[in-house]
């Protein structure tokens, strides 16, 4: 018994009243308190308002709900899964896939979304058109996905500075190459960063396939052509490059564009560029791997993604590139770090390290590796991995539930993003 519970029930009254009295408002304030705080009861939230805490407070990273990029009423899985359960095994399928459409021209893409509904669009290329020609482009393909699927687009874009900069001009102005931001204090490199995430935000872009999280050694640097021959690497170090990558998922997500870490377990000691060649390789990464460490940090800082590459990493799965991994893409990824977010690919179309894989082939061996977005840069690709996925679905109960798992997070990362809820989406 409490103490003091003996006492007041001895003297049968609390100050000026009698004990029956208080106990009756206490009981009725309880009740009142149940009411608000219950999920689902009335007048309170529902069960989609697990999301309702500060944003970034509980390892948005690692749980899949919000971050500073998004803490929507509506970002908790069973948002997502309400709406993944209204949609065919095709509309589901056509989630799992980015596809390419030129920055110069984006309406290309338009007959794509149309016909395969897919999840998401990439701009790919350099463009130096203004702003309001981007906003009003992309508005027409959100458009065109809502009339199609039900559902936005995530919009994503190379946008990480020096000479991977997909859009310049008077309205984006150059970002410097990640080498000349890993100079910058904390400070500096946050505000900045949210500055031009901000530009992002304003055109309707929903994710930026960035930040690099590969660490370059300084003694393999411009050796290293598909990052350090770009400077697109923070440091050197693994600490280095960790603090930076935190920093800018942090900032990023703040203005509201989703983040990428990329490419996972690693690209910064390899001597081949995946896109134009094959026989790209890292001897030296483990499970254990200090190289790993900035993944692990920008997990940690709440980025909704995590590319893949397409390199084959030995040690930790000698049969197969990353992107077509288990070990890599669900052991490594989804169970050592502990990722629950969205997991890409890097580009499996055009991409001459994964070319002698039919076409198809590479949608379904990504998602049965563990990734749910398959990256393409190729409009002409949407219908082949579409078709191949919605079969290898038909003929294998546990691949259609794996489309179904990934379809989730596709949505709920688009919860997170602000571009679809349970309150205003519908799927045809």
């Amino acid at each position: 018994m409490p103490r003091g519970t003996r006492r007041l029930g001895e003297r049968g009254r609390i100050g000026p009243f009698p004990v029956w009295a208080v106990v009756t408002v206490a009981v009725a304030l309880v009740a009142a308190v149940l009411v608000v705080a219950v999920p689902g009861a009335r007048g309170g939230p529902s069960r989609d308002a697990g999301a309702n805490s500060p944003a970034g407070a509980a390892s948005p990273g690692r749980d899949g709900a919000g971050s500073p990029a998004a803490a929507s009423p509506s970002a908790s899985p069973d948002c997502a899964a309400s709406l993944v359960a209204k949609m065919t095994l095709e509309q589901q399928a056509a989630q799992l896939l980015m596809i390419g459409t030129p920055i110069g021209s984006p309406l290309n893409a338009v007959q794509t979304i149309q016909r395969y509904k897919i999840g998401g669009i990439f701009l790919a290329g350099r463009s130096s058109a203004s702003a309001a020609s981007m906003r009003q482009a992309i508005g027409q393909l959100q458009e065109a996905s809502r009339q199609a699927s039900g559902l936005a687009l995530q919009i994503g874009i190379d946008q990480e500075g020096g000479q991977v900069q997909s859009l310049k001009g008077a309205d984006f102005p150059a970002i410097p190459s990640a080498v000349s931001q890993g100079r910058l204090d904390g400070d500096t490199l946050s505000d900045r960063t949210a500055e031009w995430a901000g530009r992002l935000k304003d055109i309707g872009v929903t994710i930026d396939l960035a930040p690099v999280a590969d660490v370059v050694p300084a003694d393999v640097g411009k050796a290293n052509p598909p990052i350090g021959g770009f400077d697109r690497q923070y440091g050197s170090t693994p600490d280095e490059v960790a603090d930076d990558v935190a920093t800018v998922v942090s900032a990023m997500q703040g203005a509201g564009v989703l983040t990428t870490l990329k490419h996972f377990p690693g690209l910064g000691r390899v001597r081949v560029n995946t896109d134009t060649a094959t026989g790209a390789r890292d001897d030296l990464t483990t499970a254990d791997d200090p190289s790993l460490r900035p993944f692990s940090k920008g997990i940690e800082a709440g980025s909704a993604a995590v590319m893949i590459s397409s390199a084959t990493y030995p040690k930790l799965d000698p049969a197969n590139v990353a992107a077509f991994s288990a070990p890599i893409v669900t052991d490594l990824l989804r169970g050592k770090l502990g990722f629950t977010g969205l997991v890409l690919s890097d580009d499996l179309g055009a991409a001459e390290a994964v070319g002698s894989v039919p076409l198809g082939q590479r949608a379904v061996r990504f998602v049965k590796a563990g990734g749910d977005l398959v990256l393409s840069v190729r409009l002409s690709d949407a219908g082949p991995m579409s078709e191949a996925l919605v079969a290898a679905a038909k003929s294998d109960p546990a691949f259609a539930a794996r489309i179904t798992e990934s379809a989730t997070r596709v949505v709920r990362s688009k919860i997170r993003a602000d571009i679809a809820s349970c309150a205003n989406a519908a799927t045809s």
